[in-house]
């Protein structure tokens, strides 16, 4: 039975073609029996946050439940970006795709390879504004994610795209 605790994600691509790599990335989350996907929000149109000077990234954020522990659900994430030919290349550097973990119900987490909630939620646009979406009838995360948009000081622009379509891209 899956746990009733919510995980957010917040999925992004700046790398052509960013709307199949999103799109690919949530085909993948969802053939993994341990994860039920509840939720996704609007696709958005953000600017590089940390480094500037990149291409925009599409950005979604996903409600999910799981059976599966937090660094398991961590190695699924991986191996999706692993297959869609993620490069560590560069910190806050362009990307394919970017699968991270933002908050996992009430639990707080802090090892060597996870921090949740996300060190940096509350600092960035381009995950605040999609979670909200999705988090507004979730009791635990979301008065989180209103806490934290209310103290957000983050200016970088973000903007809701209607239909994505690689012609957009």
């Amino acid at each position: 039975m899956p746990s009733e605790e919510r995980v957010y994600l917040s999925i992004g691509s700046n790398i052509h073609p960013r709307v199949k790599n999103i799109e690919t990335a949530l085909t993948q989350l969802k053939t993994w029996p341990a994860i039920t996907v509840v939720a996704i929000s609007n696709w958005y149109e953000t600017e590089p946050w940390g480094k500037r000077d990149q291409a925009n990234f599409y950005n979604v954020s996903v409600a999910l439940t799981t059976t599966l522990t937090p660094a398991a659900l961590l190695t699924v994430l991986h191996q999706i970006e692993q297959g869609l030919h993620r490069q560590r290349l560069v910190h806050w550097g362009p990307r394919t795709i970017d699968l991270d973990i933002i908050f996992w119900g009430a639990r707080k987490l802090d090892t060597a390879t996870l921090q949740v909630p996300h060190p940096h939620a509350s600092e960035r646009n381009f995950v605040l504004l999609p979670t909200a979406e999705i988090a507004a009838d979730d009791p635990i995360v979301g008065p989180q994610v209103q806490t934290m948009l209310a103290a957000n000081q983050d200016s970088s622009w973000i903007k809701k795209v209607g239909n994505v379509s690689e012609q957009n891209d």
